[in-house]
């Protein structure tokens, strides 16, 4: 069923439920190293193996980022919570059971204000707990990557134990045909307040952050909820709004044809826009929650709850209107600086004393087109802030046009070295002495005398055919602008 029609006769409503692995030095409950990328099952040890006699002891660090997130999200925080034991079975959790928290979350009750298209949204936050991520199974020989199909599967424990906060929203309602929208904006926010606490590197193609979509439709919007469905592991913002555009659509299709919506988890596929059926989804008592018995409750007092409240940064929103505000952006312009990743470069490279719309000029312009080419992530790129405000500055000052400043880019992203080594080394600086220019001026006169004759005749605008001669006669290192006020003087006397 079209969207349009779905959301004629249905009502939407959401739960987001976000894993966020943090990046802390050290896993949740053990010593080994959270580094992401290495040599499979080389970051081990007896705990997050689950091997016979091992204790597991609380990473205090992520008590820590888990308060400073349930703040910046405008929880209460728990004087007293602990963990409890979640037991299923699946190869990659070495225990059978994972650390997680249940009846006793250490943040509660909170809400993120998220805006689409001028309107605000107010998503209620349900629960903010600590838990462990599992390991990671990589299933060899299908053609899907996943199980179905596979000649065998390996189990990689790396990721076993890193420190993960689950954040879980209360039913978001009354988005209506914005749903998908408010979920994307909803992450896209959640990611930002994330990336500001420096509590994670949020990188959703790395999976430090991974959402769950659940979506169940109703006809009545003041009626009952109906059947919901998760969507597991989305990776990427673009990925969240058309999973569940795709649900909607799909759940409308099958109510629409008198079925029944079969709760269960379910499988994005990039590639074909859809999702595929998993397993059917468990309630909490299939779980078989019980208190950790090898682990303490984690008490945070009031002072310590003050202290770390006082530790959180300006709030993405109020920063990036301040910033607008003070830089002079457009909504739009400001939008394309948070979606290019570029809002903390462009102000570095402003306080390294370029102006606002060079910065952006440079980041958004041919630093974007080079991150696009590359696929490295503009933050990635091997130039800083000090370099593109350097760059800025000799184009202000006239030692480079931006032909050059472009070269100037190639060397420093080829490594070598700064700008103005670079500018030394390819003999990038622009002739902008007179007496050199002058010598460049007459020999484009005299090589072509016809266009020449046309500027003394009054036809001024013929002078761009002789600009363009001295450009190729010094290599493109003439300003052109002086070049033409002295071949006009030249040929006109003006």
């Amino acid at each position: 069923m079209r969207f349009e029609q779905a959301i004629s006769e249905f009502d939407p409503v959401l739960g987001l439920e976000v894993h966020v692995e943090l990046n802390t030095e050290t896993k949740m409950f053990c010593g080994c190293s959270t580094t992401f990328g290495a040599a499979p099952n080389t970051q081990v040890c007896p705990v997050c193996l689950a091997l016979p006699g091992s204790l597991p002891v609380v990473n205090g660090t992520a008590v820590e980022s888990a308060i400073r997130i349930g703040l910046a999200l405008n929880c209460a925080i728990a004087p007293r919570s602990r963990f409890a034991r979640k037991n299923y079975f699946y190869p990659d959790m070495p225990k059978n059971y994972q650390i997680s928290q249940y009846d006793e979350p250490i943040a509660v009750n909170g809400y993120l204000d998220v805006d689409v298209d001028g309107d605000t949204y107010r998503i209620g936050i349900e629960r903010a707990h600590m838990e462990e991520d599992t390991g990671k199974s990589l299933h060899m020989g299908g053609a899907t990557g996943r199980i179905h199909g596979a000649d065998y599967s390996l189990v990689d424990y790396n990721r076993a134990g890193i420190p993960l906060i689950e954040i879980v929203t209360k039913p978001i309602e009354g988005t209506g045909e914005k749903a998908p929208e408010v979920a994307r904006a909803y992450v896209a926010a959640l990611r930002d307040i994330l990336r500001s606490l420096g509590v994670s590197d949020v990188r959703m193609e790395q999976g430090s952050l991974r959402c769950d979509a659940n979506v169940s439709l109703r006809p009545d919007p003041q009626g009952p909820f109906g059947t919901r469905t998760e969507t597991k592991n989305v990776n990427s913002l673009r990925s969240v709004e058309r999973a569940v555009r795709h649900e909607i659509e799909r759940q409308a299709d099958v109510l629409a044809a008198g079925g029944t919506i079969v709760q269960e988890t379910r499988h994005w596929h990039e590639d074909t826009g859809k999702t595929t059926p998993g397993r059917t989804k468990e309630e909490a008592e299939d779980y078989r929650y019980f208190p950790e018995p090898d682990l303490a409750p984690v008490a945070a007092s009031e002072q310590w709850v003050e202290q770390l409240r006082a530790t959180l940064p300006e709030p993405p929103a109020q920063r990036r209107a301040r910033l607008q505000q003070h830089w002079g952006f457009t909504d739009l312009e400001m939008r394309d600086v948070v979606n290019a990743q570029a809002l903390e470069l462009i102000e570095q490279t402003i306080e390294a004393g370029a102006s606002a719309a060079g910065a952006k000029k440079w980041w958004l312009g041919e630093l974007a087109r080079r991150s696009n080419d590359s696929g490295v992530a503009l933050p990635d790129l091997p130039i800083d802030a000090v370099g593109v405000a350097r760059i800025e500055a000799l184009v202000a000052e006239g030692t480079l046009n931006d032909k050059m400043a472009r070269q100037v880019i190639d060397g420093i992203l080829a490594g070598e070295g700064s700008a103005d080594e670079v500018v030394a080394a390819r003999g990038l600086a622009l002739v902008s002495d007179d007496t050199a220019l002058l010598v460049a001026v007459d020999e484009a006169i005299a090589g072509n005398p016809d266009v020449a004759q046309k500027v003394r005749d009054g036809k001024v605008a013929a002078v761009g055919a002789l600009v363009g001669a001295v450009m190729k006669s010094t290599r493109g290192q003439a300003d052109a602008g002086r070049v033409r006020e002295l071949l006009v003087a030249r040929l006109t006397g003006e």
